[in-house]
């Protein structure tokens, strides 16, 4: 699932990021890293044929881990496949990271590689021509690349790009281009590429951006589970007031601010969750009170 004939964003100082590490360079790592120890490890040990994704998933349900692992697995044979996803990820994917925040990239992209993920899975089981879902394997991070380049593309639509690096059009024209290839492709099958799991990726992508969804409430179920815990606290009558539920030692209440301080430097206010939000007015109303 290469993305050899994709062209690639012009670099721009606005888009330059800073000196702090970036979701994007880790993804390319761990991508790169992966891609070595298969290398490596040969026919003996091949780590692709651990991480792909199988037609046949709905029958190996205990496999579910590999529509996220499938994503870091590229061909082995040649370094092409990998190399022109992650120029991908990493020219169009800093934009979309500074726009997003870290985290929430991180809770884009692996998104967006589940879904491009299950759509592949759900067309060899029902659009195959007859070929066994249980023969067909899925590795590659294209998915999740046009996600984000059809994230890139509904911020920056008039940026200007280059196919294969030598022809500048806008954003837009690109993100057509590449959208009609991939029905093109997927309509004709037998081929290599899975323009489904693209195709899948970049109506993800598009959503996402277009509806203004945030996927911050899958980060916070820990947080929200601990919220419960403290709901059903019990407290004996005799407890002070002080000591009771609706207390909190002003030491974790402060760390707790950090956190939520920190986050928002990170990740914008709109990151934040409404538990989050009633800490901060907790903090305000207590922190007031002590003032005056």
């Amino acid at each position: 699932m290469g993305f050899s004939d994709r062209g690639y964003y012009r670099s721009d100082n606005s888009f330059r990021s800073g000196s702090d590490w970036t979701a994007v360079i880790t993804l390319i790592i761990a991508n790169v890293a992966v891609w070595v120890l298969n290398l490596l490890g040969g026919q003996q040990f091949s780590i692709n044929k651990i991480f792909a994704l199988r037609g046949n998933l709905p029958e190996h349900l205990l496999e579910v881990w590999k529509l996220v692992s499938y994503g870091f697995a590229h061909d082995a044979t040649t370094p092409w496949h990998l190399a022109f996803n992650m120029l991908a990820v990493f020219f169009f994917g800093r934009a979309v990271e500074q726009v997003l925040g870290r985290s929430e990239f991180y809770r884009f992209y692996f998104a967006s590689i589940v879904i491009a993920g299950l759509a592949w899975v759900v067309s060899v089981n029902f659009f195959s021509g007859g070929i066994p879902p249980g023969q067909t394997l899925l590795i590659g991070a294209s998915g999740g690349v046009m996600a984000v380049l059809a994230v890139f593309i509904w911020y920056f639509p008039r940026q200007e790009v280059l196919i294969w690096g030598i022809l500048p059009v806008p954003a837009w024209a690109l993100g057509i281009l590449y959208f009609v290839s991939d029905l093109q492709g997927a309509a004709q099958g037998g081929s290599n590429v899975a323009h489904v799991a693209h195709i899948g990726g970049a109506v993800f992508g598009l959503l996402y951006a277009w509806r203004g969804w945030s996927l911050t409430g899958f980060a916070d179920v820990g947080s929200r589970l601990r919220q419960m815990r403290r709901r059903f606290k019990v407290v004996r009558p005799d407890d002070d007031v002080r000591g009771g539920l609706d207390d909190e030692d002003e030491v974790s209440l402060q760390a707790k601010v950090d956190e939520i301080l920190e986050k928002i430097s990170r990740s914008g206010e709109s990151s934040l969750t409404r538990d989050e939000r009633d800490t901060l007015t907790r903090a305000s109303r207590r922190f007031k009170g002590r003032s005056g």
